[in-house]
């Protein structure tokens, strides 16, 4: 019997997650706030789209909570604390308000690593304090929060903190160097990252396992720590073009910590296909 999925949030992620899961015959249902991205949704095969604001509540009848799956993949309505506050507390406080009649099903949130503050090249889990994370960490702690106490009503809720996403259009670093671009910031600084398809299999992973019984905070990166120097100039190398400079203007105390993914590999069998970087901008510069 097919299963049935809504993805709340169809932009960059969501629309790869509405792709993957067409493949696997699921009933897909979803939800943007983008007239245009509701139109390839539509193209792509997606069997319920709606348009709207999900903070709002008028959405709440034009989708069915009869679902085995939902995932939140909102982005910031815009890059400011009101943008993440709309989005993602009061898209939380929607999804809430329309699942109190669901029946059970597994909940997804998708949150960042930006809620990790340190800043001296640890390695850090899910354990660590967000101490000190920015306003918009702590933004994205309190929807967390509000992800996390569905599990007291019966729901599997889970969020993934995905590392730095990019892919398959979506390749900044590339134009940067192809234009002979100084970097801002340091290039000393660790960056974490994941390609886009294997945050979507990860989202897939932890959806249809069937343990734990109640959800948990999954971190969802690479773990190849590599410094954004090192990436820079690999890119540089591979289109035989000039390093490119860093001006090393940097606030202090900038995150710069290596994040770890063990808990989400060990428990749920998740592994990365593109475990490093080389791989992963070989294929984007091969097409």
């Amino acid at each position: 019997m097919s299963k049935k999925i809504t993805i709340l949030g169809c932009g960059y992620l969501g629309k790869a997650l509405a792709e993957a899961s067409l493949a696997m015959d699921w009933e897909v249902s979803a939800f943007t706030r983008n007239e245009a991205t509701a139109k390839d949704l539509r193209g792509a095969g997606v069997h319920h789209v709606v348009v709207g604001r999900l903070e709002d509540q008028a959405w709440h009848s034009k989708l069915s909570f009869e679902q085995d799956y939902i995932v939140n993949c909102v982005g910031a309505a815009a890059p400011n604390l009101d943008g993440y506050r709309q989005s993602y507390l009061g898209g939380l406080r929607s999804i809430r308000k329309w699942l109190e009649h669901d029946r059970r099903c597994t909940f997804i949130f998708t949150s960042s690593t930006s809620v990790y503050p340190q800043s001296q090249g640890e390695v850090v889990d899910e354990t660590f304090s967000n101490s000190g994370v920015s306003e918009r960490g702590k933004i994205l702690l309190e929807a967390e929060e509000e992800c996390m106490s569905l599990n007291a009503e019966k729901r599997r809720s889970f969020v993934l903190r995905l590392a730095g996403l990019y892919g398959p259009d979506r390749h900044l670093l590339i134009d940067k160097v192809k234009r002979g671009e100084t970097m801002s910031g340091r290039g000393s600084r660790i960056l974490n990252l994941i390609h886009r398809d294997d945050a979507v299999n990860a989202m897939m992973q932890v959806l249809q396992q069937t343990n734990p019984k109640e959800g948990k905070i999954y971190n969802v990166s690479d773990n190849e720590w590599a410094k954004r120097r090192e990436i820079v100039d690999w890119i540089a190398g591979a289109l035989s073009l000039p390093k490119v400079a860093f001006d090393d203007q940097e606030s202090t105390g900038a995150p710069n910590r290596k994040v770890s993914s063990d808990r989400i590999r060990k428990e749920t069998g998740w592994s990365p296909f593109y475990s490093s970087f080389q791989k992963a901008y070989q294929e984007m510069l091969a097409s």
